[in-house]
């Protein structure tokens, strides 16, 4: 990671926060807000304070806000180097600011923010059929993320106020994964560096789980292979996890066929507004038609589903705005591989101008109670992180290039691995 040799800037705010950032002095956990949308930045919350890292451009060292200088004082000189936790120590002691020091990362920095980034990517990778992005096997994702959790616990205690300090909870979520993961390891694959990278997260999770108290057949299977060691047959790790999902039918309402088309188009997709798993990422992923079915105007609205998107349950809905009108709500149900709705909408006399001067219609989808409303960042955030995404599986494509890559946020998780090699077949 970047860092050694640049500057640490730590102050005092007026409640009391100490923020630690490297780079401009005014670099705090607000600027990180107003430089990058919540969708292109990963946080960890750590003993006294949380870490905050911009997932787009160069790697640096995260921005810290420290509430409990005491607590942080264990991992502090480990991520940003010794003389950062004396400087942050000597702006809990006396106040306001303290001169710049230079940044000596140390081992963790790295492995925090790539731990950060994992939880980035189970929450924000823009999967999508339509753009070409495939998903990421959520169960490699979240062993490798108890893998990672598990060697940076430094960064965390036992006051119970950190969330992302959830080994155990990440190996039982997703001990379906462990067999698979365990049968690409013994095939001894090609190229030498992913088996040592599979090692390595097998090793951590075997470990993890005994320090837990954890057991059960999976976990025994696990420590039996690796007290075998490697067995050399072949094996095609996308068949292992290969998808079942399917997409089986919904109650939605069937597609309308007749009537006068007086306007369609695309609408927004912006991820914030629903959980990660319901609708495929892809920019053009919404779109609209506006019918005239007599003396009746009617707005049909598809969404292309997520791969992984539930059947029943989810209670999606369009929210349409006409002419900068009041927005109206149009509830959505899967069908096949979309989500889909239709409502009666007053969409005024405008709907019968001539063809040129279509009313203007705007149409984004939300979850109701999720939906955190407006926020910054737009399209070309999202193409951010799709280019980002691509660039990544790119990179996953190509022998590792060091022993310790697996501690670094550039280098691939297995699931991008995985995801790299999957054929539209798979997919």
């Amino acid at each position: 990671m970047a860092g050694n040799g640049s500057l640490i800037h730590v102050a005092q705010g007026a409640d009391g926060t100490i923020r630690v950032a490297a780079g401009s002095p005014v670099l705090t956990h607000d600027d990180v807000d107003a430089v990058c949308p919540d969708f292109a930045r990963s946080v960890l919350d750590v003993a006294g304070a949380v870490l905050v890292w911009p997932i787009l451009g160069e790697p640096r060292p995260p921005v810290a806000e420290v509430q409990d200088v005491e607590r942080a004082l264990q991992w502090l000189w480990a991520v940003y180097g010794e003389p950062t936790a004396a400087a942050v120590h000597a702006c809990a002691t006396e106040g306001g600011e303290v001169s710049p020091v230079p940044a000596d990362l140390g081992a963790l920095a790295g492995a925090a923010a790539r731990l950060g980034f994992a939880h980035w990517a189970a929450r924000w990778w823009p999967t999508s059929y339509t753009d070409g992005i495939p998903v990421l096997e959520p169960d490699v994702l979240g062993l490798e993320s108890a893998a990672l959790t598990h060697w940076c616990q430094q960064l965390f205690d036992d006051f119970g106020d950190q969330p992302d300090d959830c080994v155990p909870e990440l190996i039982e979520e997703h001990r379906a994964g462990l067999g698979p993961l365990i049968q690409w390891w013994l095939s001894a694959p090609q190229p030498a560096d992913t088996g040592r990278h599979l090692e390595n997260v097998l090793r951590l999770i075997d470990d993890a789980a005994d320090s837990a108290g954890l057991d059960g057949p999976a976990l025994r299977e696990l420590r039996s292979a690796l007290e075998r060691g490697l067995v050399p047959t072949p094996v095609d790790a996308g068949a292992l996890f290969a998808r079942r999902d399917g997409y089986a039918l919904a109650a939605g309402d069937a597609p309308v066929s007749g009537g006068r088309i007086v306007a369609r188009g695309s609408g927004t997709n912006d991820w914030r507004r629903y959980p990660p798993g319901l609708v495929d990422a892809a920019e053009d992923s919404v779109s609209w038609t506006a019918r005239a079915l007599g003396a009746r105007r009617q707005i049909e609205v598809e969404v292309v589903a997520h791969v992984a998107a539930p059947v029943a349950g989810a209670r999606l809905v369009a929210e349409v705005q006409v002419n900068g009108g009041p927005p109206s709500r149009v509830p959505l149900a899967r069908r096949d591989d979309v989500w889909t709705g239709r409502a009666d909408l007053d969409l005024s006399l405008h709907l019968d101008r001539p063809a040129t001067t279509p009313p203007h219609v705007e149409v984004g989808v939300l979850l109701p109670g999720f939906d955190p409303g407006a926020n910054p960042g737009g399209r070309a955030d999202r193409d951010a992180v799709r280019a980002l995404a691509r660039r990544r599986l790119a990179a996953a494509a190509q022998p590792l290039t060091s022993d310790d890559a697996n501690h670094t946020v550039s280098a691939p998780f297995l699931a991008e691995t995985l995801a790299a090699t999957a054929t539209s077949e798979d997919y």
